[in-house]
């Protein structure tokens, strides 16, 4: 037990350590993009933006998974729509695609993986964001919206941040001198967040017996993708590994054995969204049913991406 301890430990170390650099990365960019008004940069992945969608697909195409807890963070201030939340969840592949770099016989198929990510991505994501917008235009028919005029009276700058007149500092001192320490700050609280998470699972993970596993997951393609899809919530980057692994085959009597299909590994790496799960649940926490609802909405999207990319390959 100590052994797993320690091993859990030191891969959950050197995990946060690993995602660090990008997480820093992102939230500078969110940063500037946050405070920066004179290149009119703020509107990147803003809810008025109507390529934020594609832009956040683009963005989850990146390694590991700092841009899908950026974006999650983003959300839970409601500073981006849930489609493009969903977009970054969905495009999100975690160390999949480093681990597939490495092996060249799989460049094809890491080329086709991350096209058709995206394409899911871009189309769930202004899906959802439509779906949504013509509910909220069905249920605001019959609303009216009064505000008391108790509140104190809001200001809205070029550098996204609201400003109440009970603000206690200069807007210069608050918008402008502080990108680095924003994204510093940012960085460290989330970095705390995926420490404890990854820890956790990696106990868990160490308990469980892949070679079991990995002959269940053997039985049919149907169940592979409703079981990767599971696999894939994980908010980990194990659940990714494991998944790749098990696609790229696992030596059984010397000989290389394929035990995930494709359809399958898109359906978990749909699913997945790394450790953006965990940052939408810590950040937004006052909406539990909301962040409940988008984790089903992943497992589901993850099943019917899955099932429709085994129904491509029966056609071709």
């Amino acid at each position: 037990m100590k052994e797993i301890f320690a091993a859990s430990l030191y891969d959950a170390v050197l995990d946060t350590l690993k995602v660090l650099p990008i997480l820093f990365l992102a939230y500078l960019l969110v940063s500037y993009i946050s405070h920066d008004h004179k290149h009119k940069f703020s509107h990147f992945l803003s809810k008025k933006n109507k390529a934020s969608v594609f832009y956040a697909s683009c963005l989850g195409c990146v390694p590991q998974c700092g841009f899908s807890s950026v974006i999650a963070d983003l959300y839970s201030e409601r500073k981006v729509t849930i489609g493009t939340l969903i977009a970054v969840f969905i495009a999100t592949s975690d160390e999949a695609l480093p681990i597939m770099v490495s092996n060249t016989n799989k460049i094809v198929d890491l080329l086709i993986l991350i096209g058709v990510k995206v394409a899911l991505a871009i189309i769930w994501g202004y899906a959802i964001d439509f779906a949504m917008l013509l509910f909220k235009k069905r249920s605001n028919k019959n609303v009216e919206v009064t505000f008391s005029s108790d509140e104190p009276e809001h200001h809205f700058h070029e550098c996204g941040h609201i400003h109440t007149d009970h603000c206690e500092h200069g807007h210069e001192d608050c918008c402008v001198d502080n990108v680095f320490i924003d994204a510093i700050a940012h960085t460290f609280s989330i970095a705390i967040y995926i420490f404890v998470a990854t820890f956790i699972l990696n106990m868990i993970v160490s308990c469980i017996d892949i070679s079991a596993l990995q002959n269940f997951l053997n039985t049919n393609i149907y169940l592979q993708i409703v079981l990767a899809s599971l696999i894939g919530l994980i908010p980990n980057c194990a659940s990714s590994v494991l998944l790749v692994e098990l696609y790229m085959g696992v030596a059984v009597s010397g000989q290389v054995v394929q035990i995930l299909s494709f359809p399958a590994l898109v359906a978990g790496l749909t699913a997945g969204a790394g450790v953006g799960l965990i940052i939408l649940f810590a950040r937004n926490r006052k909406h539990l049913l909301e962040n409940l609802g988008v984790l089903l909405l992943q497992f589901l999207i993850g099943l019917i991406s899955g099932f429709v990319v085994f129904g491509f390959t029966l056609l071709f």
